[in-house]
């Protein structure tokens, strides 16, 4: 890919240009960098051009990194195409620059790019787009969730978490209990979040069940965000799984639901040998806002732990 200069008047630009086709690599390098520094647009094709066509991968992914800044549609164009570079170091750059994009018009350039047949390219353009909150991309997110390749399917749940797609909730459920990727599931449980339906209960409730622990602790986590006292019992459950990041997640979540039933077992937790169990299940006894908590927390003032004692103090003062 080829690209025509724009002539310039710009003497410090000229007096760059010799040196960025210079037959040393770190002569260009810097050259490329004083062109970025000087924020010009009349300079702005020239790092196009070493982007694409520089020999040396160092310099392709040095000026992918350089216009990151830029969101002319040329600039989003070619960042796209180094997403197809040899180099990883180069794709790596490129999409880097792509996720740091703010406009709709750059999202109008990168969407057909979702439908690369490189998994990798389809992978940064759907990152891209979730960080633009393009709303056009949703329908190709929304198709995604088939793709072959799990990463891709993980960047447009993602996509479609960030724009709150409702629509999608039936999809998401699917994905949270039935993905064969535990990252793909642990994303899909997470976006569930997105609604307050009750609707996602059964597969957030599934999910708190899952083989993989870190989709449990999200289902954990989720549980709190969707706010339905339903959730309360499998939460309690969950505060004996076998790993103490779910526990944790459950406390916190239980507290935020003020669940009541849940006073014993919280109470229990404030026992445990991991201080930020106990101070979890401190700070949800007190939003319990349930009399039954003070003795225990009285009794857990002298923790050896100073972050729990500040967490029952909290809670205490929330109780008395």
């Amino acid at each position: 890919m080829t690209f025509l200069f724009d002539v310039t008047d710009n003497d410090d630009i000229l007096a760059l240009q010799p040196r960025l086709t210079d037959d040393d690599p770190g002569v260009r390098r810097i050259a490329l960098i004083e062109l970025a520094d000087l924020e010009e647009p009349d300079g702005l094709l020239w790092l196009v051009n070493r982007l694409a066509e520089d020999p040396t991968e160092e310099i392709r992914a040095e000026a992918a990194r350089l216009l990151e800044a830029w969101e002319e549609e040329a600039v989003v164009e070619a960042l796209c195409q180094a997403l197809t570079d040899p180099s990883l170091a180069v794709q790596a750059a490129a999409a880097q620059s792509l996720s740091l994009l703010k406009s709709e018009a750059a999202g109008r350039v990168i969407l057909p790019w979702t439908g690369h047949a490189e998994a990798s390219v389809r992978i940064a353009a759907f990152r891209a787009l979730r960080e633009l909150r393009f709303p056009d991309a949703a329908s190709a997110a929304s198709a995604a969730l088939n793709d072959a390749d799990a990463s891709v399917r993980r960047e447009a749940v993602g996509v479609l978490g960030w724009l709150k797609q409702l629509d999608a909730l039936t999809a998401l459920a699917r994905l949270a209990s039935t993905d064969p990727d535990t990252e793909v599931r642990r994303a899909a449980t997470g976006a569930l979040g997105l609604a307050s339906d009750a609707q996602v209960l059964p597969a957030l409730r599934q999910a708190l069940r899952d083989g993989a622990w870190q989709v449990r602790e999200e289902a954990a986590t989720t549980l709190g965000k969707v706010g339905h006292m339903d959730a309360g019992p499998a939460l309690v459950e969950a505060l004996s799984d076998d790993y103490w990041q779910v526990r944790l997640r459950a406390t916190r979540s239980l507290g935020r639901l003020r669940f009541a039933p849940a006073l014993e077992a919280l109470i229990e937790t404030l026992g445990h040998r991991i201080s930020n169990l106990r101070k979890e299940a401190a700070l949800a006894l007190g939003e319990l806002n349930d009399k039954g908590a003070i003795a225990p927390l009285q009794a857990a003032q002298d923790d050896g732990d100073p972050e729990v004692r500040k967490a029952v103090r909290i809670a205490l003062s929330q109780l008395q």
